[in-house]
C-alpha cells in the first residue's frame, strides 16, 4: 500500500493522515486484543504457578519435569509478550511469537480432545480434570477463540505499523 505524501513551505516530506488506513486501525485492534488477553492470562497464573504446572501437566503431553518448567515460565512468557502488544514494542516479533503460542495451544487441545481426556485448558488459571460433557463443548470454543488470536498475530506479523505503538515512536513514524 502507498501512502500519499505532500511537501511543506519548509520543503520536508509528511505524509498528510498520519495512521488513518483502516490497515493500521486493525492493528491497533489486533495489538490490544491479543495483548491484553495474553496479560489477563498471564496475570491468572503468575500467583498460583503450581497450579499452572498442574494444568499443563494435564494435558499429558510432555514429560513431568518439562511440564513443570513449562507451567512455570509460561505466565511469564505470556505477560512478556502481552505487555510488549500492549505498547506497541516489537509488534512484528511479538505479534507472531504471540500467533505461535495461540497455536501451540490449538494443537494442545486439539490433543486432549482427540484423545478423550476432559480437562479444564487452564488458559485463565485453574487447570485439572473436569466433566467430559463439559469438556466436549468447552473444546470447539477454546480451540476458534485461540485460532481468531493466532489471526491477531498473524496481521501484526504481516501489517505491525499501528496507532499509539512504542515501535512508531521510536521509529519516528509508520513502519511498513
Amino acid at each position: 500500500m502507498s501512502t500519499i505524501s505532500t511537501t511543506t513551505d519548509a520543503g520536508t516530506s509528511e505524509d498528510p493522515e498520519p495512521h488513518r488506513s483502516w490497515q493500521s486501525w486493525a492493528s491497533l485492534v489486533a495489538r490490544l486484543v491479543l495483548g491484553g488477553v495474553l496479560v489477563w492470562s498471564g496475570l491468572s497464573k503468575i500467583t498460583a504457578l503450581e497450579t499452572s504446572a498442574e494444568a499443563v501437566r494435564a494435558y499429558q503431553i510432555l514429560p513431568y519435569d518439562v511440564a513443570n518448567v513449562v507451567g512455570y515460565v509460561l505466565p511469564v512468557l505470556e505477560l512478556a509478550l502481552g505487555l510488549l502488544l500492549l505498547l506497541g514494542l516489537f509488534t512484528r516479533l511479538s505479534g507472531l511469537a504471540g500467533a505461535v503460542l495461540m497455536l501451540v495451544f490449538v494443537g494442545g487441545i486439539a490433543s486432549v480432545w482427540a484423545r478423550g481426556i476432559s480437562i479444564d485448558c487452564g488458559c485463565f488459571g485453574g487447570g485439572g480434570t473436569i466433566d467430559p460433557g463439559a469438556a466436549t463443548a468447552k473444546y470447539p470454543w477454546e480451540i476458534a477463540r485461540d485460532l481468531a488470536l493466532a489471526a491477531c498475530g498473524v496481521w501484526l506479523g504481516l501489517r505491525p505499523d499501528s496507532p499509539v505503538s512504542m515501535d512508531r515512536w521510536l521509529h519516528g513514524g509508520p513502519r511498513r
